[in-house]
């Protein structure tokens, strides 16, 4: 096994007591997948492929790549913290991420990851948007993309849903040119939209009568109007009554206690289960957001604290999919807008760094424990082919199954490339 060249052997190795709770958690992962084969066995008996679903994980802010899945413990910019070894041989990933340091055969991680933007204003979007040439138009976010291009799943629930903290709603804006109809719905605290029970006293058919009505009104307003943006509307309802009628998913009594252990008791951890749960039931594109990663100061002191709570709810989404076997056709992506810096600044924080730093991404056919590219041995540059964000999506629209490279948008007559023209799929990504 090759090991990292400053690393102390003995402290990298994998102890008996992770191994035993690693275990544990795929046991937990295996019992929960037995429970859970339904959607699979049944397009599986049909002859059918699943649908192809994303996870998306985003870190808001920027999670240090030194301080996760490209350590460089001894050197200048190294920080406090130790590289351990991996379920994949000659990986090593920070001592922080210890749950995920034996689920790193599942997926893949790409350290020579090179971008432009170092501000959150133009990053954000450029990152969610793949950083299209400029057109004139506004692309849509990734989440938005996808719920186009592949469409809603057969089970009728929203294409796009986001877990979030915070307010939750319907955001049309990161659909761009695609329409609003393409947005995203905001679960705010994991919890589902306001007003969305009927009341109990309203019998089924007034309800029916009601939304009858609906429909007819619409009809008649739109004459005239702004038809995409009825359409939108239009969407919102339908969307309501798909999750009115799997309103069970939000039975918060019906997650044991074992399970929001195993997901970790807190927010990142809790909504990660509805994460889950959204792709259970059928949502094509479900994002998992984390605030507060932009550690401009007291870096490690953030990290110490977020990184845990992120490894242990990834770990377990990612042991639910391995036992479901829903990681087949399930795309996992864990990211934030760019990485931090090695220098360490004044205010023992890391700073904005786009030019060099790491994704994770796994399932849906992408090559299990790969490492895709290296940066020098102090973390400040990429020394193998640098990959922009570009080749991601390229990547990630090759894996759901979509010609990245011939596949078009039609924006009213204009043909627009889904990804940059100048990119292409990641060749050692893809199985």
């Amino acid at each position: 096994m090759n090991r990292h060249p400053r690393c102390n052997a003995e402290q990298h190795r994998l102890s008996r007591r992770r191994v035993l709770q690693g275990a544990l958690g795929l046991c937990a992962g295996a019992w929960w997948g037995l429970r859970h084969r339904g959607l699979s066995a049944a397009f599986a008996a049909e002859g059918k492929e699943p649908p192809r679903q994303v996870l998306f994980v985003w870190l808001d802010g920027g999670l240090s790549q030194l301080e996760s899945w490209d350590p460089k413990p001894g050197t200048q910019f190294g920080g406090p913290f130790r590289a351990i070894a991996t379920s994949v041989p000659g990986l090593h990933i920070c001592e922080l991420l210890p749950e995920m340091a034996k689920r790193m055969h599942h997926v893949a991680v790409v350290r020579s990851v090179s971008t432009k933007d170092n501000s959150h204003s133009a990053g954000v979007p450029r990152i969610l948007r793949g950083d299209p040439k400029n057109r004139g138009v506004v692309y849509p976010y990734l989440g938005s993309a996808v719920a186009k291009l592949l469409g809603p799943c057969p089970s009728g629930m929203p294409p796009y849903i986001w877990v979030k903290p915070g307010s939750g709603g319907f955001i049309d804006k990161y659909a761009g040119f695609l329409g609003p109809k393409y947005g995203a719905l905001a679960l705010g605290e994991g919890r589902p939209p306001q007003n969305l029970l009927p009341p109990k006293d309203l019998p089924e058919q007034d309800l029916h009568d009601r939304h009858r009505l609906r429909r007819l009104v619409n009809r008649h307003f739109v004459a005239g109007r702004n038809a995409q943006i009825n359409d939108a509307y239009e969407h919102a309802y339908h969307m309501a009554q798909a999750l009115m009628s799997r309103r069970k998913l939000f039975d918060e009594s019906t997650i044991s206690d074992e399970e929001r252990d195993r997901y970790g008791r807190t927010q990142i951890g809790q909504h990660m289960i509805v994460a889950r749960r959204m792709l259970e039931a059928g949502a094509r594109f479900v994002q998992v957001t984390s605030y507060g990663w932009d550690t401009h100061g007291d870096n490690f002191l953030a990290h110490r604290s977020l990184v845990p709570k992120f490894d242990r709810a990834l770990a377990a989404v990612i042991d639910d999919l391995v036992a479901s076997g829903r990681i087949e056709h399930t795309l996992i992506i864990a990211m934030s807008e760019f990485g931090r810096t090695p220098r360490i600044n004044g205010h023992v924080g890391r700073d904005h760094w786009p030019e060099a730093w790491s994704v994770l991404t796994g399932g849906c056919g992408l090559q299990r424990g790969a490492v895709i590219g290296a940066t020098d041995q102090q973390g400040v540059f990429v020394k193998t082919e640098p990959y922009d964000i570009g080749h991601l999506f390229h990547t990630w629209f090759t894996a759901l199954g979509i010609d990245s490279q011939h596949t078009e948008y039609d924006n009213n007559g204009q043909p627009l490339p889904i990804a940059h023209d100048d990119c292409f799929p990641i060749k050692e990504l893809l199985g």
